[in-house]
């Protein structure tokens, strides 16, 4: 987060920018914690709610709705709902109708429209398609082991990601595809196939 651009908004700063994207038709019933940056771009209509703070070149579409989010240097499509507590990092796209749920962080990725990304979830260094429904718990593997090294991931549309999953870059998983919960993903899932990739669960009678 840019700490030089939160102390560059003093107290009357930011009540001057709030107010002037009030006037301009952006919904902010109450500003407890809401820091909007100079440079944030936010279309009438969206509505920003409590804990909101939006740095850098951040553009909001109309429609969305944001509840405690961190934002900085991202861009966040029309009607979609986000929060609370999620952060998206720079270099983040989100497409219209998108559904971002609690904690979930987001960095240097493109998300298609109608994306559900409901909880508890990293996605970093990744494309993801249209219509993409992902459980709860997933975390992007995304660290090359080299510093500086970033593999990435690719989703299609339509594909459906189980609950506590790992997809270890770089890897694709094509439209259609399927996860199973549990699953570490290592290897391309080709369109419309399930994969599965978890241990064969056994039970040792007598353990006590």
């Amino acid at each position: 987060m840019a700490f030089s651009e939160l102390l560059s908004l003093t107290g009357e700063a930011r009540r001057e920018i709030i107010s002037r994207h009030r006037a301009q038709g952006v919904a902010i019933p109450f500003d407890d914690g809401v820091i909007i940056a100079p440079g944030v771009a936010i279309a009438p209509g969206a509505v920003i709610l409590p804990g909101t703070v939006l740095l850098g070149s951040t553009s909001v579409g109309a429609g969305a709705v944001l509840n405690n989010v961190q934002a900085e240097d991202s861009e966040i499509g029309p009607d979609c709902e986000i929060g609370p507590w999620v952060r998206l990092r720079p270099g983040t796209v989100l497409g219209a109708n998108l559904r971002i749920g609690n904690f979930v962080e987001i960095k240097n990725s493109e998300i298609g429209d109608g994306t559900k990304i409901s909880h508890l979830s990293y996605i970093g260094d990744a494309t993801f398609g249209e219509n993409v429904n992902v459980g709860c718990g997933l975390a992007v593997a995304n660290y090359g082991g080299t510093p500086g090294v970033k593999h990435r991931t690719m989703v299609g549309d339509g594909a459906f990601i189980g609950c506590n999953n790992s997809l270890v870059a770089p890897v694709e998983l094509g439209p259609g595809a399927y996860t199973a919960a549990g699953s570490t993903i290592t290897e391309d899932v080709p369109e419309g196939a399930l994969a599965i990739a978890r241990a064969r669960q056994v039970n040792k009678e007598g353990r006590g």
